[in-house]
């Protein structure tokens, strides 16, 4: 209770609405923010969701295209504690996994207070709380809420703003420029000369999208890049792949998935796509750069679909110079350029988190920080390692409520007895 008057007395705590939590404040509510909510209802832990969107996964619900399928097989990309479906499709389309989101929100009566952007969180030292500082909107109020809470969980993620490049004369352009988070199909761009820029999964299955629709894609690829088929053998790449890393050494598992990859695809250099130097699993390890898994976007550039094209030099009014010297004239621009967290802006912290918003600490040990602080979704390993943090992050915060719990049963117990023996 000391803790508490300490806080009271803080001068600016009646300056907005406070509101204490019985437990831990989420921050986010994408597929992280909703797996450590639901491993913290199987422990017994009341928690508070805050989301600055109206939705769950607004990442999945408003930014992502149509066309947009789990790139992994459902096994590594379901939540804990409830399974995807078994009538869904070893690769559930966007449709179906928001489906299964809510479906899970519902399951765990997990009710995110929708429309809370928070605006900072920091650690009052005076206190022992978290004080997490909110602005939440609706078409006709806005209200200031702050919370305080003795943990506070970051479930923000890897993909919280879009990542935009500043190009040289792109303000000259004058025609259509868009993110991907704002690409829905490419029926907008049929008969278009499309310029993407980035060659990730998202660049190759958009560059895939738009020519299916009759559109003339480019896609620039500006360094070197992995790409394996989806499937080997009748078996998922990245299932290969984790089986493999259970009995090889990462760097003989690397050599035998670009050996696959070679058998099935064929040598891609000579289109323009130099691999790296450096194998797919321990690129991913190391700088968490995932390899793309083709679905058809190879062989649309093999047959000419889609023009690979080199670094961006500058924009001019409808056209693009690349840095080989060659003009592409183009009608419209899609920057499948990525995403950031976005961390750094809102949370007040230097140790746990460094300035690209990322846990300091490399997977696995990025989940907790100091003074009740955790993080799930930034191991850039997916959803599968999302879920891993999530269930750590419950069992620990569990591990604590329930030994002082069972601690004020005790006390209101033998409390309860002397009372009755005084009657």
């Amino acid at each position: 209770m000391e803790n508490v008057f300490r806080l009271v007395d803080n001068k600016d705590f009646f300056a907005r609405r406070c509101i204490m939590v019985n437990g831990p404040v989420i921050v986010g509510a994408g597929p992280s923010g909703l797996a450590t909510a639901a491993c913290l209802r199987d422990q017994g832990v009341p928690f508070v969701v805050l989301e600055r969107a109206e939705c769950i996964a607004s990442l999945w619900q408003k930014r992502t295209y149509d066309r947009l399928k789990l790139h992994l097989p459902k096994a590594f990309c379901q939540l804990p504690k409830l399974p995807f479906p078994e009538d869904f499709p070893e690769y559930p389309t966007k449709k179906q996994f928001i489906d299964y989101l809510e479906s899970y929100a519902k399951h765990f009566e997990i009710n995110p207070k929708f429309n809370s952007c928070v605006q900072s969180a920091r650690y009052d030292e005076t206190s022992g709380f978290w004080r997490v500082k909110t602005v939440t909107s609706t078409q006709s109020t806005r209200s200031e809420v702050e919370y305080i809470c003795r943990w506070l969980i970051v479930a923000t993620g890897e993909n919280a703003e879009c990542v935009v490049p500043e190009f040289d004369g792109l303000s000259d352009f004058g025609g259509k420029v868009v993110h991907a988070c704002e690409y829905k199909s490419g029926e907008s761009f049929r008969g278009k000369k499309v310029l993407v820029v980035g060659c990730g999964n998202s660049g190759m299955e958009l560059s895939l999208d738009l020519c299916n629709h009759n559109a003339l894609p480019s896609i620039v690829v500006r360094s070197s890049v992995h790409v394996l088929p989806r499937e080997m053998f009748g078996k998922s790449t990245f299932e290969l792949a984790v089986l493999l890393l259970k009995w090889l050494p990462i760097w003989l598992t690397d050599k035998l998935l670009l050996l696959f990859s070679w058998l099935i695809l064929g040598s891609i250099e000579k289109y323009g796509l130099n691999r790296p130097s450096v194998g797919p699993m321990e690129l991913k390890n190391m700088e968490g750069k995932t390899p793309v898994l083709d679905i058809g976007a190879l062989d649309k550039i093999k047959s000419g679909g889609i023009k690979v094209v080199p670094g961006i030099k500058r924009f001019s009014s409808g056209q693009v110079e690349l840095v080989n010297g060659e003009r592409l004239d183009i009608d419209s621009v899609v920057l499948a350029t990525g995403y950031r967290s976005n961390v750094p802006s809102w949370l007040q912290e230097g140790d746990f988190f460094s300035k690209n918003g990322f846990p300091k600490q490399p997977f696995p040990h990025g989940w907790k920080g100091n003074a009740g602080l955790y993080a799930v979704g930034f191991t850039r390993r997916g959803l599968s390692g999302a879920s891993s943090d999530a269930m750590r992050i419950a069992q620990d915060i569990g591990k604590v409520w329930k030994g002082e719990t069972k601690q004020i049963k005790k006390r209101t117990t033998a409390c309860h007895r002397r009372c009755i023996s005084q009657f």
